[in-house]
């Protein structure tokens, strides 16, 4: 036992070290200034409506935001998570070099890599993301270990990598369709014809089948979600400058995406795993067909990074002088774009920089046009102000009052921080915006609502006998900056019918997003 544990101490020490690295630096690179992120708050709250499906997401996350409700539901919780799958996909990465029979310098360059790279912007944020890349690295690895060993249990832990990335974001659908395409091309299509693989593919279907349940009992809402994310974000993404922006991702870690390929076509090891070299290529054709978000690929990178760093090592003259370079190069250049890439920089010195960031395209949109912040660091601000404002006003209602109190919102951001900086303090929030509209009490009898976000029409106002502004949120670097909060009391007995009319049209188109 002591001989085991100092061989794995000797072994592994230096990876235990990386780990740790990745984990605290993940805690460094968001300036206190931010707050959660909107997609966070839908998350967190999911917790609190577990179910076998969302209109949203696949229903992983939920179980992960369960278990921060357990530990407290505190914004370090928040934070952790999704640093540790990042550190989970490191750990991966580690033991694909080591598959593949590379040495200690070659899993410290490929690590390196990894931990310093555009990898950290996505293990910031409590979002599917660091889970999706965590299970694409983990379908890598067992098709390698399958590959080498043709052991049918490797191809059963493939599977089980495939429908845990299906539970947390079905874009895991695409890899597995370019998977299947670049089996077909090369000799493991052998697979088709086994007994083993039916069994397999059976057990899949079964464990999805909770989630393929849901979705036909909704009208399967994946896939007006997908429409409406086409129409309203993707249709902003051009087919080349999806194929760009990889090159720019992926810039330091190019030589090792080069020298994986040249080791798939030419040398002779690394020849059966061309398989892998063909997912990549189908892969990222489909995403850019389909002018994907440039961060959809990222989980189809770190295997490349494992390739390429143990070809380098095996055959580049003086690897033990390069790799210390290249590693030191790449931290250099990590630290340079740090400012640009992460929420380091308050909103005041970002102002100050602004031309770069625009330069560098961090200042673009969803929607294709320049703003004053990065999207997603001005979704990170206003959140507070808003759930506070909201929480004065509910308590400076009679008891009587809030009773009778409907909390409404128009988007899913403003429900949930609503929700997480108010839990116990006041009514749950709801909104007809993505899952929301699910939970909201059937049959509601509404005499008053504390309304966030957009003013209602005449129409609605007139249904009321009171109609009052109560607050606004000021923020000037939040994108929810002018959203307001209104006061609508005395509500007339037919609106109760109109709103319960309207949420069970929304439910029945669809029509929530």
């Amino acid at each position: 036992m002591e001989k085991t544990f100092k061989l794995l101490f000797k072994n592994y020490w230096i990876l235990f070290l990386l780990v740790g690295v990745k984990m605290v630096l993940q805690m460094l690179v968001v300036n206190p200034v931010y707050e959660l992120h909107r997609d966070e708050f839908l998350h967190l709250d999911q917790a609190n409506h577990l179910a076998a499906g969302f209109i949203s997401v696949p229903p992983l996350m939920s179980w992960v935001s369960f278990l921060i409700k357990i530990l407290g539901g505190d914004v370090f919780w928040v934070r952790f998570f999704p640093a540790l799958f990042g550190a989970l996909t490191l750990v991966v990465i580690w033991l694909m070099v080591e598959q593949l029979k590379g040495g200690i310098l070659s899993k410290i360059l490929v690590s390196s890599i990894f931990i310093f790279s555009v990898f950290v912007r996505i293990n910031i944020l409590y979002q599917p993301n660091s889970s999706d890349i965590l299970a694409w690295t983990c379908v890598f690895y067992f098709l390698i270990r399958f590959i080498d060993e043709d052991r049918p249990v490797w191809l059963f832990l493939m599977m089980i990598s495939l429908v845990l990335g299906f539970y947390n974001k079905y874009n895991i659908v695409f890899l597995l369709t370019a998977i299947f395409i670049a089996f077909l091309a090369t000799d493991l299509r052998k697979v088709f014809i086994t007994k083993y693989f039916y069994l397999i593919l059976t057990v899949g279907f079964i464990l999805l089948l909770p989630n393929i349940l849901w979705q036909y009992n909704h009208q399967f809402p994946v896939i007006d979600h997908m429409r409406v994310l086409k129409e309203t974000q993707l249709n902003n993404v051009s087919r080349l400058g999806f194929l760009k922006e990889q090159f720019l991702l992926m810039s330091m870690a190019m030589p090792l995406i080069l020298a994986a390929f040249i080791g798939f076509f030419n040398y002779g090891p690394f020849r059966k795993y061309r398989v892998i070299a063909l997912t990549f290529i189908i892969a990222m054709a489909i995403f850019a067909l389909l002018r994907a978000k440039n961060y959809y690929a990222l989980g189809l990178y770190p295997v490349l990074f494992t390739f390429g760093a143990v070809l380098l090592e095996k055959k580049l003259p003086k690897f033990k002088v390069v790799a210390p370079v290249y590693i030191l190069l790449n931290i250099l250049f990590f630290i340079g774009v740090a400012k640009f890439m992460f929420p380091v920089l308050s909103p005041a010195e970002i102002a100050q920089n602004k031309q770069r960031f625009e330069d560098m395209g961090f200042l673009k949109w969803e929607d294709g046009k320049n703003h004053d912040l990065p999207q997603d660091f001005a979704d990170m601000l206003g959140w507070k102000e808003m759930a506070s404002k909201a929480l004065i006003v509910y308590n400076t209602l009679p008891d009587s009052v809030k009773a009778e109190t409907l909390v409404f919102c128009d988007n899913y951001g403003q429900t949930g921080a609503l929700n997480f900086y108010n839990h116990g303090k006041m009514p749950e929030a709801y909104s007809f915006n993505t899952d929301y509209l699910f939970w909201i009490p059937k049959d509601m009898k509404i005499k008053n609502i504390l309304l966030v976000g957009k003013a209602p029409n005449e129409n609605i106002q007139k249904l009321f006998e009171h109609f009052t502004k109560v607050g606004v949120v000021e923020n000037p670097d939040a994108r929810e900056r002018g959203t307001s909060l209104f006061l609508l009391s005395g509500a007339k007995n037919e609106f109760s019918a109109i709103f319960n009319a309207e949420m069970n049209r929304r439910k029945k188109e669809m029509d929530c997003f």
